[in-house]
């Protein structure tokens, strides 16, 4: 099943439609606000703001599983991450990527390997994952791997669609 057909809900309400994406390259990355990792969100801006233009898209799902890292109500996590980080990219729901509760998005997600052969659960907040424009899982990366690494960068470049 392609990613892009899974339902998921906007930040504010409504869906996130990631129907919208068909065809588009993407990184989804489980976001939160109050981890040590949140500077990430400067990088993934970036990455928004380079290859916007080509066919690709930052998703950020955030999620409260980790240590209540993810506290805030749909206002104050668009608002955080706004005037803090300046982000563009959209937003979904506050879901849970792990356990009886995971959301299908990450059920759709979760068997990809990174480059360790890690596979299951998400470890922390801000894994990536590279989705391909037919809606695959083309690549995962650790929550610690800057999201402007190389190998990263790579993986966007290889799905972004052709001109």
């Amino acid at each position: 099943m392609s990613v892009y057909e899974v339902e998921i809900g906007g930040l504010r309400g409504g869906s996130a439609d990631l129907g919208q994406y068909k065809g588009k390259a993407a990184l989804v990355v489980n976001v939160a606000s109050k981890c040590g990792l949140t500077p990430q969100y400067e990088g993934l801006e970036r990455l928004q703001q380079r290859y916007a233009g080509r066919g690709f898209t930052v998703i950020g799902v955030p999620c409260n599983q980790f240590m209540g890292q993810e506290p805030g109500t749909p206002e104050e996590i668009a608002e955080f991450c706004s005037t803090t980080y300046g982000v563009t990219f959209p937003l979904t729901e506050k879901v849970e990527v792990n356990g009886e509760g995971r959301h299908p998005l990450y059920q759709a997600l979760v068997d990809t390997p990174d480059a360790e052969g890690h596979t299951g659960d998400i470890r922390w907040n801000f894994e990536k994952f590279v989705i391909a424009p037919d809606g695959t899982v083309a690549a995962r990366f650790a929550p610690q791997t800057d999201p402007e690494a190389p190998e990263v960068v790579s993986a966007i470049e290889e799905n972004l669609p052709a001109a």
